[in-house]
């Protein structure tokens, strides 16, 4: 790929195995909005860019290069082959070639553990645009102020001091709902240090579960949500209604199966492909088989 910039904007040509709808859009992230095809404005890590993408260039408005080596580089996964992950994905079980060539554009984000942590608590029972709804109310309610990319003003997600200050009526504010509590405890676990990303760092994935489930609220789905997205811990295979459905029928004949033998049989059939192998399974799950 060749990098360059010019006027806070960064050029990014030759990208493979990238699209960029597919990456935002797919359910592990939810501080973005989309203005056109393949067009998206996404905060995180402090920053609000607008991203384009026209067949192998993308571009990142409001960007320079230090930020796309600091920031987005990392955060887009840009110095893994996903033409060699895809093809390990689809050796490891070839039926899963539908799926992958489906989502082909699909890479996984690497983002903030706290926002990761926080916004996973918030999607148990919200579809994806109550999701981001619920995120952008916290921002913009706790968040601190930044200038975008277009010179507006975008609102950054909340550190663990600014949101452990919160009290849970405020959250409900934010139409979090029940979850309120849950992220209270959440933020209370982070500021205390009971639960950091330095911790969970240094634990083997069934450890570093365990911890992140004594959080209140946090349960096998939500942690190795955050485990894979929010961790790097691409091991982690998340289960949740749409994964238990495509996985009892392509690998349990249909019969309802529960949710942690599903999850074994993905480790054992996986292993460190699992969160891989999940993001592909779970879009082309969600947006074509049974849309």
């Amino acid at each position: 790929m060749n990098v360059s910039c010019e006027e806070n904007i960064v050029t990014v040509e030759g990208v493979r195995d990238f699209r960029l709808s597919q990456i935002l859009e797919c359910g592990q992230c939810f501080h973005f909005d989309k203005l056109d095809d393949e067009i998206y404005e996404v905060v995180a890590f402090g920053r609000a860019v607008k991203m384009e993408q026209l067949e192998d260039v993308l571009r990142i408005y409001g960007s320079t290069l230090e930020d796309y080596d600091r920031i987005w580089r990392t955060y887009l996964d840009m110095d893994n082959d996903y033409g060699i992950i895809k093809d390990s994905v689809i050796k490891a079980d070839g039926a899963l070639k539908t799926a992958v060539e489906e989502k082909s554009g699909i890479r996984i984000l690497n983002q903030d553990f706290f926002e990761t942590l926080i916004s996973f608590i918030i999607s148990q029972n919200k579809n994806i645009p109550q999701i981001k709804q619920c995120v952008k109310n916290i921002s913009h309610r706790f968040g601190d102020k930044v200038i975008g990319y277009n010179g507006e003003t975008f609102y950054v997600f909340p550190d663990v001091q600014k949101l452990h200050a919160v009290t849970e009526d405020e959250l409900r504010e934010c139409k979090v709902g029940f979850r309120a509590p849950y992220i209270k405890n959440a933020a209370e676990a982070v500021y205390s240090g009971d639960v950091t990303k330095g911790k969970l760092d240094e634990l083997d994935i069934a450890q570093a579960r365990e911890l992140l489930m004594t959080i209140k609220g946090v349960g096998e789905k939500v942690a190795n949500c955050v485990l894979l997205f929010g961790l790097g811990r691409r091991e982690a295979f998340p289960v949740d209604v749409w994964m238990k459905r495509i996985m009892e029928q392509m690998y349990f004949d249909g019969k309802d199966t529960k949710k942690p033998d599903i999850e074994a049989f993905a480790v054992k059939k996986f292993g460190t492909l699992g969160g891989y192998a999940q993001q592909y399974l779970f879009d082309y799950a969600r947006t074509t088989l049974f849309k």
